[in-house]
């Protein structure tokens, strides 16, 4: 071979080789590119189970004797808070969080179960330590429909949105600081993306959390009870009369019905809406003399003593033991209180008197006791306390 081509077949191998170099790296090159790095951790999707799209809490389907103008005027939403489905959706996540306590053992479904109709079954409800709560821990069905919009036993919060935040900053209940709160939550990965859909933005702070629980407990309506089941045969308006048979009813129920809605015992008078709430606070003849000052204390008015929220009757199967300190184990002992034992308390509530101010005693016989009690039972709402939507979304 000529000695020119001798000589350039180094230089061809060379080449060819350098060549080749380059095409394998940028081969590996186009693999890494292409190559599946690891999936992203949704931070939200890791612990809560949430839907794609969230529940309904904003547009509520009611029937219409629960939207007419006498339920309107009750509710007590704040202008300034209406009802979004992802704010109460991040209400909800804040209302099961533990991590709103101090040493993350107490949310507050911790003292408000959904099984209880967010009550506690308890006297008295355990705080962070072991601690007990002053008053019994009330339901929150239908809370919305106070028309005052106070909340508490003793009304000291003006509205929901002052009332979400102080168990959280109370010392025996969560413990916790407003700041302590603000700086916990914004080190929680699944808080930004909530509070970006609640509110346009992740940031985090205590006046946004106090908006969104007020949302969620403001959703937790009944309206699917047997006693909406049998009001519903009937036109919105009129109301039906009290001695009106539902069809769906027991004659015992029915008897109980007509009971609770006579005049003379009083019980519509304070309960006599369709959310079986009462306007305000009352004295109901719990004791003689002042034992808890109530709402009487909160307003420095000794006419006020011893008056206490009224909470809504529907679901009152499920929100044992009653009254503000838990002193009736079941509803039969109610009954008894209001039939027999009703005591001319100074600020008892003028429903409950009788002309010549003495206590109003509804004297009912046997029959008529249970026949109030079974009553009372068809207010239960089993699709509400067991609404996924209002469940623990912790996983």
């Amino acid at each position: 071979k000529p000695p020119s081509m001798l000589a350039s077949k180094p230089k061809m191998l060379i080449i060819t080789g350098i060549s080749f170099l380059f095409v394998f790296i940028a081969c590996n090159k186009s693999s890494d590119n292409t190559a599946p790095g690891p999936t992203p951790v949704d931070p939200v999707a890791a612990v809560l189970n949430l839907p794609a799209t969230s529940f309904n809490y904003a547009n509520i389907v009611q029937p219409g004797y629960l939207n007419g103008p006498n339920i309107l005027g009750q509710i007590n939403t704040a202008a300034n808070n209406p009802i979004t489905d992802n704010g109460a959706t991040l209400g909800r996540v804040l209302f099961y969080d533990k991590n709103l306590s101090i040493n993350n053992t107490i949310s507050c479904a911790s003292c408000h179960k959904q099984a209880s109709a967010f009550s506690d079954p308890l006297v008295k409800s355990k705080g962070f330590n072991g601690g007990l709560t002053g008053r019994n821990s009330m339901g929150l069905t239908d809370a919305k429909y106070y028309p005052n919009g106070r909340f508490f036993w003793d009304q000291r919060a003006a509205t929901l949105e002052d009332q979400t935040l102080m168990p959280i900053q109370d010392l025996v209940e969560m413990g916790m600081t407003l700041a302590q709160l603000e700086t916990k939550l914004r080190a929680l990965a699944y808080y930004p993306p909530l509070f970006t859909k609640a509110f346009g933005d992740n940031t985090i702070n205590s006046n946004r959390i106090s908006l969104a629980l007020s949302q969620f407990v403001r959703s937790i309506i009944s309206f699917q009870s047997r006693y909406d089941a049998g009001r519903s045969a009937f036109p919105v308006m009129p109301a039906p009369p009290p001695n009106a048979v539902f069809p769906n009813f027991t004659p015992q129920e029915n008897r109980g019905k007509e009971l609770f809605l006579l005049p003379q015992n009083a019980c519509a008078a304070c309960h006599g809406s369709e959310t079986f709430t009462a306007p305000q606070e009352k004295n109901n003849g719990l004791d003689l003399v002042t034992i808890d000052r109530g709402f009487g204390a909160v307003v420095n008015n000794v006419n006020e003593d011893a008056t206490f929220k009224v909470t809504s009757l529907r679901n009152v199967e499920l929100t044992a033991p009653y009254m503000h300190d838990g002193r009736f184990a079941t509803l039969e002992e109610v009954i008894e209180h209001y039939s027999s034992g009703v005591k001319n308390h100074p600020n008892l509530s003028p429903q409950l008197k009788l002309p010549n101010g003495q206590p109003r005693l509804a004297n009912l016989t046997p029959q008529d006791k249970v026949a109030l009690v079974a009553f009372l039972k068809t207010l239960t709402d089993v699709t509400m306390i067991t609404d996924v939507k209002y469940s623990d979304p912790f996983k």
